[in-house]
Parts: C-alpha cells; sequence; structure tokens
C-alpha cells in the first residue's frame, strides 16, 4: 500500500434473519446459481481486497461461504439487536481503518465500479459518501476515520441513518448510473424484479 493510500475497510453486513423472505435468504441463488450474499461480496472484493463480513452467530452455512469467497468473516452474538449493532461490530474489527464502506449482503448487484467511487471520495478526505441514480441515494454508503467513535456506539436497527443525518451538510453524493444501488431482495419476490 503506498504511503499516502488511505485504508478503505469494507463492511458487509450479513447478519439479518430474513424472516420477510421465509429464512436463508442470503444463501438463496440468483439466475445464475450463485447466492445472494456471494454476489454482493464478490462486488465488494472487486473493488477492495479488506471486506469486514458480519454473520449472525451460529449460521456457519454463510459463514463458511463468505469466507470461501474472500471475506473475513466475524460471528456476531448480538446481532439480533439490529443493523446498528451489527455495524458498530464490523467497524470494530477494523478500527484502525481511514474510513468503511458499508454494503448489505441483500443488495447483489452494485457494480463494482461504483463502490470504487465510494471509496475513493473516502480516500480523498470526504467525511459521508453515497451513490444517488435519479436522486435517490442507495448503497454503499462510506464514512471516514473521523465517524469512527459515532460508528462504535451505533446499536439498533437503525443502522447508520442518524450519524448520516447529523452530518448531511458533509455527505458528498456520487451520481451514477447503476440501478444495483437501490435493488435489494426482502422477498422471494424482489429476484424477479
Amino acid at each position: 500500500m503506498a504511503k499516502d493510500q488511505k485504508h478503505i475497510a469494507a463492511i458487509l453486513l450479513a447478519a439479518g434473519a430474513g424472516t420477510r423472505f421465509g429464512g436463508d435468504k442470503l444463501l438463496h441463488p440468483l439466475e445464475d446459481g450463485v447466492a445472494i450474499a456471494a454476489h454482493a461480496a464478490r462486488n465488494l472484493l472487486a473493488a477492495t481486497p479488506d471486506v469486514i463480513a458480519v454473520v449472525r452467530w451460529g449460521d456457519f452455512p454463510l459463514y463458511d461461504m463468505l469466507e470461501q469467497e474472500g471475506c473475513q468473516v466475524t460471528m456476531f452474538q448480538g446481532a439480533a439487536r439490529g443493523m446498528g449493532a451489527s455495524l458498530a461490530h464490523g467497524v470494530a474489527q477494523a478500527r484502525g481503518a481511514d474510513g468503511w464502506i458499508v454494503a448489505l449482503a441483500d443488495m447483489p448487484r452494485i457494480a463494482p465500479g461504483t463502490i470504487k467511487t465510494v471509496i475513493d471520495a473516502l480516500e480523498q478526505g470526504v467525511l459521508i459518501a453515497a451513490p444517488v441514480r435519479k436522486g435517490e441515494r442507495g448503497h454503499p454508503v462510506g464514512f471516514g476515520a473521523a465517524l469512527r467513535d459515532e460508528l462504535l456506539a451505533l446499536d439498533g436497527d437503525q443502522g447508520a441513518r442518524a450519524v448520516v443525518e447529523r452530518h448531511r451538510d458533509s455527505v458528498r453524493l456520487i451520481e451514477c448510473d447503476d440501478p444495483g444501488i437501490l435493488f435489494d431482495v426482502d422477498r422471494k419476490s424482489d429476484i424477479a424484479r
């Protein structure tokens, strides 16, 4: 790594229960036979080699799959507390990073190039960066190191929404033509979209 290059860690949030889907959502294959979470992991890994995946305690099938994809996987006992708690756990695994890009494992169609533009913004010193398409903000969202303590303090199911809101004047929106930033899988019917 170049001396002036910043270390941006990717956090892949994969600790949800997938109840609206009917369970095991992240292991469910898309039309090409590859699992939803594997797609999300591959897209992140194509943009950065440092991907930390947070999975529910005891979810060994998902743990094993994401590890085989090349992620550093961590099981989180507090995952039932919500996305904010899982995000704080992920950031804690890479607390020395210069920033974090946060992606959701149920968003399998984000282009690696889009992810790279968010990473590039963080490397340039932006506090918060997110892609936007046709006026709608999507994922992944990047956070600079100055927000470390706020991210580590997260809990509950709001994710980092409150952090983004507190610093809304510092958010850099990156225009893109990537529909994947808005596509997530909540129900089986979403896959057909």
